[in-house]
């Protein structure tokens, strides 16, 4: 029999109060005792009217549980932390003495060398509060966490060294119009050969491999090689010194033994300011595509949307949408239909399941709905367009 309005009154109150606890309680803290875990760990059954459902795994897991404290995630921000902080120290250090080179030998070659490593300096503390902000839990109001931090260090990294080459670029016009210097040899040659050995030396401490692998069952492929955007940054600058720090060497062999060639030095400056500039390009490419929520590098939108199409049961799919927190963050959310007769929970495994062994989703949110007719005619539910 159908309850009575006071007693429909009273069960509406008697839940509220059940559930209160799910507003009140710390986000660091779980809203269900273990009992109740372990109900909502196991699989849970197909409601015919509900607009999206959530994945039960078998063996009491949740959809977490491949992102549990010590996963793949945190090592690579520790290693990368631990690689950021062994190369600034390096940095610092021979900063300091090729200043002290370049005002000796009367380098701007040399100077525009200290420069960059100043600038490589103040990259990888950008590098490091990045990635200290990127590993803080995520709030109420920044709910996706703050893993954008790293991309905007990355985009202040790279926009500074462009700012300190194009004031380079400029002395060492200014020192070739007005040909008023003079330069020892021999203190320029021995400051660029340890500047050399220097940065390959931050080089290799930086490197970063991108092989694909595993651990405790789940494989890091697809976007998961993506490199960590600060250390890639970094190394990037590194890379550029590198082969400035190389031109400064021949330069420097140059006026050693033919001092009257001494414009080699700003013409040398010119010229691997050039490159430097160059290198930065990709980094400047990966960071826009990250901020303007564009489909991640080593994610095809047709391979995923032809892997959920040939799931038995899809009839049609549509707001799929992929993008990235952070370089190595990919993101999916997708609406799929399917036919009336077909079993949602199933076809729910099998699409996330497909999806990371495939890609290596950071996050993938599935909704299931039944397949209508409407959807042919949606404007809403089209494919974007290439």
């Amino acid at each position: 029999p159908e309850p009575s309005a006071p007693r429909r009154v009273r069960m509406a109150q008697r839940d509220g109060e059940e559930k209160r606890h799910l507003l009140e309680e710390p986000g660091d803290r779980s809203y269900m005792s273990v009992s109740e875990k372990n109900f909502h760990n196991s699989m849970l059954k197909y409601v015919p009217d509900a607009s999206s459902i959530e994945l039960g795994l078998p063996g009491n897991q949740h959809c977490h549980s491949s992102r549990a404290a010590g996963s793949h995630y945190d090592a690579e921000k520790q290693r990368a932390r631990r690689k950021l902080y062994i190369a600034s120290v390096i940095c610092l250090v021979f900063m300091t003495g090729e200043v002290v080179g370049g005002y000796l030998s009367h380098s701007l070659a040399i100077m525009t060398d200290a420069a960059h490593l100043l600038t490589d300096f103040a990259s990888m503390m950008i590098s490091l509060f990045s990635l200290w902000m990127a590993s803080r839990p995520a709030t109420k109001t920044m709910n996706f966490g703050w893993h954008r931090a790293e991309i905007l260090g990355a985009l202040l990294s790279v926009l500074s060294i462009w700012v300190v080459t194009g004031v380079l670029v400029y002395l060492a016009v200014e020192r070739l119009l007005s040909n008023n210097y003079e330069i020892e040899g021999d203190t320029m040659l021995i400051t660029s050969a340890c500047a050399v050995a220097v940065n390959i030396i931050m080089g290799v401490t930086l490197h970063q491999s991108g092989h694909g692998h595993s651990h405790h069952g789940h494989s890091h492929h697809g976007p998961s090689k993506q490199r960590n955007t600060s250390v890639r940054a970094a190394f990037i600058h590194v890379v550029g010194d590198l082969l400035q720090s190389v031109g400064v060497l021949v330069a420097s062999y140059i006026i050693y033994f033919k001092p009257e060639y001494k414009y080699v030095d700003p013409i040398c400056t010119f010229l691997f300011s050039i490159l430097v500039l160059a290198t930065t390009l990709t980094i400047l490419r990966d960071v826009v595509l990250v901020l303007m929520e564009g489909t991640p590098k080593g994610v095809d939108f047709n391979n995923v949307k032809e892997i959920l199409l040939s799931i038995n049961g899809v009839k049609a799919l549509h707001s799929l949408h992929i993008w990235a927190l952070t370089v190595s963050h990919p993101v999916l959310s997708v609406h799929i239909a399917i036919n009336e007769n077909a079993d949602a929970q199933t076809i729910l495994k099998e699409a996330s399941s497909q999806l990371q062994g495939a890609f290596n989703f950071h996050t993938t949110t599935i909704q299931i709905e039944n397949y209508s007719e409407d959807m042919r005619d949606c404007r809403e539910c089209q494919s974007p367009s290439d």
